[in-house]
């Protein structure tokens, strides 16, 4: 085998262009690009407002996101379920692996069960089409199914997070599956760091209202995450459903 030899001046200019290209190269490689948050949305305002009926109020509200100005409907109940929030609780006197949290996007809710007995429920809210399963990274989708709380973090930007095990072992078949039909594109990717976090101070006026601003993430009003962050923790079963 053959190899190189470099001598004089000249040699070892070239060997220190070659060594910083190459370091340069594989910076470029390996440096994983930033993940932009889209801007909070403002001049949020009710454009009308009215009862469906059923318990739920129908409101098509208008707010302007970076550049774009959106409009969107939202139906969101009228009232939590009665007594989810009367119930005394000792957060630290509480076996965590009797907390189970379900989240119901359709009712915009969050409820969390201690020993299958509810104790506390929170209205929530999610990306802008709540209604889909989670498919891919960048869907704007909160996935559904069985989870477990992996990881928290008491200084998210958005007050707190609980990070949910997404994705798992069914969402990845699901995805595997959808890639190799054609449904997704093949250089998508299934995407992560989904869970319940907050909001910007002064934005939980966005929860009241069902406004769909997360990437796929469960948003709750300020107040509710500090709460929930007591009551829930590492291994915390959550449940998603439609």
């Amino acid at each position: 085998m053959k190899q190189l030899r470099i001598s004089g001046v000249r040699g070892l200019f070239l060997l220190l262009c070659i060594v910083g290209t190459t370091s340069a190269w594989s910076q470029t490689i390996y440096t994983p690009p930033a993940k932009k948050t889209p801007p909070p949305p403002k001049n949020l305002r009710v454009i009308s407002e009215e009862p469906d009926g059923k318990g739920n109020i129908v409101r098509v509200i208008q707010y302007d996101q970076g550049y774009m100005r959106v409009t969107e409907t939202t139906i969101t109940p009228k009232a939590l379920p009665v007594g989810s929030t009367a119930v005394h609780i000792e957060p630290e006197k509480m076996d965590k692996d009797s907390v189970m949290i379900v989240v119901e996007k359709a009712k915009k809710t969050v409820q969390v069960l201690y020993r299958k007995r509810l104790i506390r429920a929170y209205r929530a809210t999610f990306g802008p089409n709540p209604e889909q399963n989670k498919v891919m990274e960048g869907d704007r989708c909160t996935p559904e199914g069985w989870f477990k709380i992996t990881r928290v973090n008491p200084q998210s930007k958005f007050n707190k997070f609980l990070e949910i095990s997404y994705p798992n072992d069914s969402a990845l078949a699901r995805f595997k599956r959808l890639k190799s039909a054609g449904v997704i594109p093949s250089s998508a990717r299934i995407g992560g760091d989904i869970g319940f976090h907050g909001i910007w101070p002064g934005g939980d006026n966005m929860i009241e209202l069902g406004v769909g601003w997360t990437d796929g993430c469960v948003a709750l009003k300020n107040k509710d995450i500090e709460e929930l962050f007591t009551i829930a923790g590492v291994g915390t079963k959550v449940y998603i459903k439609k």
